[in-house]
């Protein structure tokens, strides 16, 4: 047995049931070990970012940890932004990363030489590089329990270190359990509940799932307090038969306007608010002055149980404001819109479906209508490095294999990860994807205002333009085996997206936006 088979065993004992690769040369013993393994599931991915994307989806819905396989330096840097994004989103993910053997990595000249442990010290949580063979298995162990905890766990392994004999797999190590919330907390966060100040409870991770938000709902209902998740939360179940949750705006102004006049926040496993950029003459920071910060549960404590002993601490029984299922009409036939889309998409979405979404201008539009649709899981965009929505579907596809998955993206974003097209194709994966194509860079058109960039000329409008050549999303779907089509009217997408739901498989909507 060598170093490799040893470290995909122990991976394979420590619960990895999936690994999404992009491999190269110093990685082939670790994909000869794959075979090996029947717990193990390989997957290619064409593009290392798609293996991160797709890894980070993987543990939002599986609620456990991915591995990726990585070709040194450079390879692991093509997976930096949605390895930010899983970080941003508190996933765990547990990356190989293949290095030179180390009597090569003396020679700098190599072209692959870099100094690897920096650059995949910018998102890691845990890193270690194996120095023997005999010890591959262990630091695999510890890996997979530094993801548990929500880390992005980094093990580079050296060629050698995976070719040479190694002695047999490494015992997983135990989870280390979220932290209990102590009873004086529970106790004083109830007694500001209980005050009759404007209340808001800012919820985020695990415990916006099913039995978080049932609790939060009784909550509300029992101390008149408001609940809210932010914008870019990783999950959230929601819809009907479900408590009603405000998603908190994107724009600094809004957001705003939505805390005004709150005399307290409660944090439920969320940090503080803050805007996603500075902007000329608005502040960063947007709690309101004078309202008070208090933390029920930090993103390490159980937040699920925490809201649980809070509600019956609270004797709060009533479920709260439950939403109403609502399957709007199909909307007149005329030029298609992101609320009409919303309309279409709330009309014939099934219940239990999970929704992946980096969508940014059409945003609003689609979620207006989603809120009172079937119940569903939703998974956004955490750190802003746009165009995950594909390769995060594609993992939780994997992970919920008889869940219908959807997936939305700006045309502009689309393009940072199209190769996952080719992925779910190969896998024959159950996603829907949804192009929202308005031929440009719509969020940093509006953004030129906001931030006092008046009066943009051509070159700078020439830079947020995606005409001349306009993308054509259907050929290149279809030219990696995805089959595809373009709506350009209501009526079309209609059609389109009934027919997509009602069959299995992977698909392709190209939505022509008018803007």
């Amino acid at each position: 047995m060598n170093g490799a088979e040893t470290l995909v065993h122990t991976l394979a004992d420590s619960g990895i049931e999936i690994c999404f690769g992009n491999p190269g040369t110093s990685e082939m013993h670790f994909v000869a070990a794959l075979d090996r393994e029947p717990r193990m599931r390989g997957v290619l991915c064409l593009f290392e970012a798609v293996a991160a994307g797709a890894a980070d989806g993987y543990a939002r819905m599986a609620g456990k940890p991915a591995a990726t396989l990585l070709h040194l330096g450079p390879g692991f840097a093509n997976a930096i932004s949605f390895l930010h994004n899983a970080r941003k989103a508190g996933q765990g993910i547990v990356n190989i990363v293949g290095d030179h053997a180390t009597s090569h990595s003396q020679y700098a000249q190599a072209p692959l030489t870099s100094d690897i442990m920096a650059i995949c010290g910018s998102v890691s949580d845990w890193l270690h590089q194996s120095r023997t063979p005999a010890g591959v298995a262990a630091d695999g162990a510890r890996a997979v329990q530094a993801a548990r905890r929500g880390g992005i766990a980094t093990l580079v392994l050296p060629a050698d270190c995976a070719w040479e004999a190694a002695d047999a797999p490494a015992p997983p190590l135990p989870a280390v359990p979220p932290g209990v919330v102590v009873p004086d907390t529970i106790d004083k966060i109830a007694v500001a509940l209980r005050s009759g100040k404007r209340t808001l409870l800012l919820l985020r991770g695990r415990c916006l799932e099913r039995t978080g938000m049932e609790a939060a709902g009784r909550i509300a209902a029992a101390t008149g307090a408001r609940i809210a998740h932010d914008y870019f939360t990783p999950r959230i179940t929601r819809g009907a038969g479900l408590p009603d949750i405000e998603r908190i705006p994107y724009f600094s102004e809004q957001i705003a306007l939505c805390l005004a006049g709150l005399e307290q926040i409660v944090l439920v496993g969320a940090p503080p608010l803050v805007t996603f950029f500075a902007y000329p003459d608005k502040p960063s920071w947007v709690t309101p002055k004078g309202c008070e910060l208090m933390t029920l549960a930090t993103p390490e404590e159980d937040a699920i149980a925490a809201l649980t002993v809070l509600a019956d601490a609270l004797g709060a029984k009533a479920p709260g404001n439950i939403v109403q299922l609502v399957r709007p009409d199909v909307p007149a036939n005329g030029s298609l819109t992101s609320d009409a889309m919303g309309a279409i998409i709330a009309r014939f979405m099934p219940e239990d479906a999970i929704w992946s979404d980096d969508s940014l201008t059409a945003g609003p539009g689609l979620q207006k209508y989603l809120v009172h649709a079937p119940r569903h899981d939703a998974i956004f965009l955490t750190g802003g490095a746009i165009g995950d929505a594909k390769p995060m579907a594609m993992g939780a596809a994997l992970a919920c294999p008889d869940r219908k998955v959807i997936a939305v993206s700006g045309d502009g974003a689309a393009m940072y990860s199209l190769p996952a097209l080719w992925s779910m194709a190969r896998e024959k994966l159950d996603v829907v994807t949804i192009i929202c194509a308005n031929r440009s860079y719509n969020i940093l058109n509006i953004e030129l205002g906001r931030v006092g960039a008046i009066n943009p000329g051509p070159k700078t409008l020439a830079m947020l333009d995606l005409h001349n050549p306009v993308l054509d999303f259907v050929k290149m779907a279809q030219s990696m085996g995805v089959e595809a089509s373009r709506a350009e009217t209501t009526e079309q997408f209609a059609a389109q997206f009934a027919d997509a739901m009602a069959r299995k498989g992977p698909r392709l909507i190209e939505a022509v936006l008018n803007v």
